[in-house]
């Protein structure tokens, strides 16, 4: 209860709650904040794998909630992005990962689990708890140290030559590697950086948010999406004709969206072209385990070819724990090798890479068990090799099918991709169908792209998101989508309705 003495006090309070000290009043000439006030590089930021059709998606996801939806579909499928654990792809998760991470969160867990778990997991995760401690506290900047350890090992194991654990960076996943080499290699609107055509939207989106300059060379869709020497040549002349300044080269293999893979020849001849022109390599290497027919397409990365051929060239290699068959994007787990690096920059690079702290831990613990999976004579061994030839088999199977259905329609030609996790499939699609995009100020693919999702609930991204020829359509699908049959048969039936619709038929 106030008394009347202190009612002053409190008429002061209450005037104080209601009006605002001067220094606090809005001001009527106050201007709100506006897109005009940001960095205008970031308005050029374009990332289609989340752009019209992800949100377009989204909307629908959320109006089949409603029983009176009136949608001619039950569910949305998401074939636009490489997401394999998504709610509806459902990949599984590869129970020794889990198991680790598991007890790495909890660490007395352990003492419920002893006698149910097998002894490998528990050894494991007690190793990386006492070097560790709680994955709740930073680690270092570049990642923990042992894991940097085993990661330069499966390096050396894969490729036959030595990997210095200083040269390795955990981070956020592969895309935050990408994305701390490029923003160090760009002068704003100086330096070009070459990137194959069609791509992954990563780098021009990057691009775009440090001011640097897409170097474009076209992949040849006729000879199954190889890399062409002389179109990287010709990408080299042309940036010397605008003054525009070659650092980098960005090689994505296998390939994404296109899932070629790239022998060792060519990576030879990329090499030495590097070595010609002073550029920086960046290998683009996270579908390394995504080989649908390791026997003819196998994979070589460019760090062996780079030391097979003892060259000088500053090398960049990118892996994830995201895709192959483990899945495990939300962690947020990946690396970065420097090959050929000074000390000097390297010492720039970790500069940068302590802004942010640290990786994940539990992105770093992915990584451990992505480069240390269970060997042969340990307990673990015969369920990671099950779910993993499992998951290999299915994305194998449903890649191969998928490319046979694709090619059987009319107005498709889709190359059978060797390796990755998707199909980029060609499109002819009718002069009225292109009007009608023309009109509402559309790509013809994202029309094509959008109808489909409207009628039959699959999500894909539109060849203009990746880059391609001028006159040419196509899309990018995932491989990841479960009950393949259904799925491919609402593909050709929405296509053959859709050339009917524009006269292609």
């Amino acid at each position: 209860m106030i008394s009347l003495a202190s009612r002053p006090l409190q008429n002061q309070l209450i005037r104080l709650t209601r009006t605002p000290p001067s220094s606090f009043r809005y001001s009527h000439n106050m201007r709100p904040l506006t897109t005009a006030d940001l960095n205008p590089a970031i308005l050029k930021v374009q990332y289609a794998v989340r752009g019209e059709l992800a949100i377009k998606a989204e909307e629908l996801r959320e109006k089949l909630q409603s029983e009176s939806h009136g949608l001619p579909f039950k569910k949305v499928i998401s074939s636009n992005i490489g997401n394999p654990q998504q709610k509806g792809l459902d990949q599984p998760f590869l129970t020794f990962t889990r198991q680790v991470a598991a007890l790495m969160e909890y660490p007395p867990l352990a003492e419920i689990v002893k006698d149910k778990w097998p002894q490998d997991v528990l050894d494991r995760a007690k190793e990386l708890q006492e070097d560790i401690g709680s994955i709740g506290a930073y680690s270092h900047s570049k990642g923990v140290p042992l894991i940097r350890k085993h990661v330069a090992k499966f390096i050396e194991e894969r490729d036959g030559y030595p990997s210095d654990p200083e040269d390795i960076f955990l981070t956020a996943g592969a895309s935050a590697g990408v994305s701390l080499i490029l923003n160090v290699l760009i002068t704003p609107n100086q330096t070009g950086i070459l990137i194959p055509i069609p791509q992954y939207p990563l780098y021009t989106a990057t691009l775009a948010q440090f001011s640097g300059v897409a170097l474009p060379y076209h992949l040849s869709e006729s000879e199954g999406w190889s890399t062409s020497l002389e179109e990287i040549k010709a990408a080299l002349a042309k940036a010397k004709q605008d003054s525009v300044m070659p650092r980098a080269i960005v090689v994505i293999n296998p390939g994404n969206p296109t899932g070629a893979i790239l022998d060792k020849t060519t990576m030879c001849n990329l090499v030495r072209l590097c070595e010609e022109h002073s550029l920086v390599l960046l290998a683009d290497e996270v579908y390394q385990a995504n080989l649908h027919r390791p026997d003819t397409h196998p994979f070589h990365s460019f760090k062996q070819v780079v030391r097979e051929l003892n060259s000088p060239i500053p090398l960049f290699s990118f892996h994830s724990i995201s895709k192959g068959v483990k899945g495990e994007c939300g962690r947020r787990g990946g690396y970065f090798e420097c090959t050929n690096i000074s000390d000097e920059v390297r010492a720039l690079l970790y500069k940068m890479a302590s802004v942010t702290l640290c990786p994940p831990l539990s992105g770093q613990i992915g990584v451990d068990c992505l480069v240390r999976p269970p060997r042969p004579n340990e307990p673990s061994y015969a369920l990671w090799k099950k779910e993993t030839d499992t998951i290999h088999e299915a994305l194998r199977h449903r890649t191969q099918l998928m490319a046979q259905r694709l090619n059987s329609l009319p107005g498709v030609s889709c190359v059978d991709s060797p390796g990755a996790l998707y199909l980029y499939p060609k499109l002819e699609l009718p002069d009225k169908a292109v009007e009608e995009a023309q009109k509402l100020g559309k790509s013809p693919d994202t029309l094509y792209a959008l109808q489909l999702l409207e009628e039959t609930g699959i999500c894909v991204v539109p060849g203009s998101g990746f880059g391609q020829k001028d006159g040419e359509h196509h899309y990018r699908l995932t491989c990841l989508c479960p009950g393949v049959e259904e799925y491919v048969s609402a593909l050709e039936n929405f296509h053959l309705k859709f050339l009917k619709k524009y006269g292609g038929l």
